[in-house]
């Protein structure tokens, strides 16, 4: 059986998924392109985050992707101007809340982007300058943990106003729009 590979650029305001069995009415994937059946994403970004979102029909191909050999490199927009300070604790590792414990985070890679990234307009704007100023941080981490990168840049002072997933292994989100579709042979995540 041959199975079918995508690269998505999911877009704010979607779920990672194809199927949500609550009453309340929420955008899925299945909305931005016509899926083979039995398509899963591999891994999630929840609904306000956007970028870089792998799927496909081989569930062998999704454990090796989520596994902690793949690294997943995030931009994060914060409130205010992130320091180095701040960047030196997230690259250490810093303690968050996960299941109703403490947990500290891997060391990671973490460094300020001075440019601000071109992704476009989210789909629900994020504020305007009156509430302060904003910067831009890439955070590269290997394990998953729910909303890890949001409590993660919370922890240090500087909470996530817009989180984008920009690569996956050597995969990178490049010049993909959100809401585009590329189907791929497979996923090249190594040199």
């Amino acid at each position: 059986m041959s199975h079918h590979h995508f690269i998505l650029h999911k877009p704010y305001g979607y779920l990672s998924q194809f199927i949500y069995e609550l009453k309340r009415k929420k955008k899925l994937l299945g909305e931005l392109h016509n899926f083979p059946v039995g398509t899963m994403a591999i891994g999630r970004l929840d609904e306000d985050s956007e970028g870089l979102l792998l799927l496909t029909t081989d569930g062998k191909m999704s454990e090796i992707i989520r596994s902690k050999k793949v690294d997943k490199e995030y931009y994060v927009q914060v409130d205010g101007i992130i320091t180095l300070e701040a960047i030196e604790q997230l690259k250490n590792g810093v303690e968050i809340g996960f299941n109703g414990t403490k947990y500290t985070t891997k060391p990671c890679e973490a460094f300020i982007v001075n440019e601000i990234p071109n992704f476009g307009a989210r789909g629900k704007k994020i504020r305007d300058e009156r509430h302060g100023p904003t910067s831009w941080a890439s955070i590269t981490v290997n394990e998953g943990k729910f909303r890890q990168v949001r409590k993660m840049t919370a922890a240090v002072g500087f909470p996530t106003l817009r989180l984008v997933r920009v690569r996956i292994g050597k995969l990178l989100l490049n010049d993909l729009q959100a809401g585009e579709v590329l189907e791929v042979e497979n996923f090249q995540l190594n040199d």
